[in-house]
């Protein structure tokens, strides 16, 4: 792999695509084999895998476009790699197709003789029925498509030169697309996770959710950042500067998560509905309750004491090691979020768990990789390039 400092492009591609591919191959034949072995599981697994790299697809979206609101000047010399995680936000919905002819083995709503004797139910079966749960994934997917092919597009457009009606479109899309990112996949989390068990409902799991996608994506910035790094790809333009600054939202949006987690056990906690605290008791049951602590002190405890300090943030050996390890916390977050449905007693943790995340996982590298060295790896005719390559932390 070779980096042209004049075109800021990638030439030779290196084995990346080769890899990832090679991954998603024996993802999906394990996938496929999984099916065969257990359904109920695989479904939920592939819920699980799915979940996990949409939402970091999605926060790469909302990076954007947070970006571009703020007219954030630190970010540019990273903002092509977040365009390339958000830009495959669209194909996403290729992951979530299998999901369809599972629906049956995850959302209890579905079985017609289930809401004959569910009164609950039966008063929720104008929004969940299957036409209609399908109706609102295209819309969902049709509003994250001409969202991201609008900003993606115009960032490529304002590499051949920059104009105030190029910057000004970036903020007329961002400013109701944020508002439509919000709606989206709230309801989205809605559908997907939240009507597992379609008795229990919580007003802020959307934004619970969207904590821990954006947990994610800021997780997976720099371990990109650092692999280039590694290549001597954009070394002299993502600085250790770059880097803290990177440490420091992830630290930031690490507490939001603790925030918005907290807050939904509390509210429901201090209320006491008996519909509302089942779902927190079924993960305080067997050896749920070792993963709920684990989130606890995994997922913000520890990363919290250790981000806190400027250190932490500017050694990217320690920082890397922390990004990998709040992706594991993320899916173990998701696993936690979703398994219990399946598995009311204790986690059963299985080969089948690593199947789709994989399959999944290899499909999203390759076309990250695809897009992102596809164009030049900084967006060179965005105006703020010279000050975000001289930034400085004080």
């Amino acid at each position: 792999m070779k980096w042209d400092k004049e075109t800021f492009r990638i030439t030779g591609r290196g084995r990346v695509n080769t890899i990832a591919l090679t991954i998603f191959a024996i993802g999906l034949a394990a996938s496929v084999v999984a099916l065969l072995v257990d359904r109920a599981h695989f479904y939920h697994a592939w819920l699980v895998g799915f979940m996990f790299w949409f939402t970091l697809a999605a926060g790469g979206l909302f990076f954007v476009m947070m970006n571009h609101l703020v007219g954030a000047t630190w970010s540019v010399v990273l903002r092509r790699t977040a365009e390339g995680v958000m830009a495959v936000l669209p194909y996403m919905i290729i992951a979530l197709i299998p999901i369809i002819p599972g629906i049956h083995e995850l959302y209890h709503w579905s079985h017609a003789d289930v809401i004959a004797h569910d009164e609950s139910l039966q008063g929720k079966t104008a929004f969940l029925n299957i036409p209609f749960f399908v109706i609102r994934i295209v819309v969902y997917f049709a509003v994250w498509t001409i969202l991201t092919r609008i900003l993606y597009e115009t960032s490529l457009r304002q590499d051949d030169g920059h104009t105030e009606q190029l910057g000004s479109r970036f903020r007329r899309v961002s400013a109701p697309g944020m508002i439509l990112y919000a709606f989206t996949l709230t309801f989205a989390a809605f559908d997907w996770l939240m009507s597992l068990d379609a008795h229990w409902y919580s007003t802020i799991f959307g934004a619970y959710i969207f904590a821990g996608g954006v947990v994610a994506m800021l997780a997976f910035l720099p371990l990109v950042s650092m692999l280039l790094r590694r290549r001597s790809v954009m070394t002299d333009m993502i600085t250790v500067e770059h880097y803290h600054d990177m440490g420091k939202l992830l630290f930031a949006f690490v507490i939001f998560w603790a925030y918005m987690a907290f807050s939904q056990y509390f509210l429901i906690w201090y209320g006491n509905i008996p519909e509302e605290t089942e779902w927190f008791m079924r993960r305080w049951t067997g050896s749920w309750k070792a993963v709920s602590l684990i989130l606890v002190f995994g997922n913000f405890v520890i990363p919290f004491f250790i981000l806190i300090t400027r250190g932490a943030k500017r050694r990217l050996a320690m920082l890397g090691v922390f990004a990998v390890w709040l992706l594991f916390m993320h899916w173990v977050d998701l696993y936690w979020v979703v398994m219990p449905s399946l598995y009311p007693d204790g986690a059963h943790l299985s080969w089948i768990d690593l199947a789709p995340i994989t399959a999944i996982g290899g499909a999203f590298i390759a076309r990250f990789w695809h897009k992102f060295s596809a164009h030049p790896t900084i967006t060179k005719g965005d105006p703020k390039l010279e000050l975000s390559k001289r930034l400085i932390n004080y």
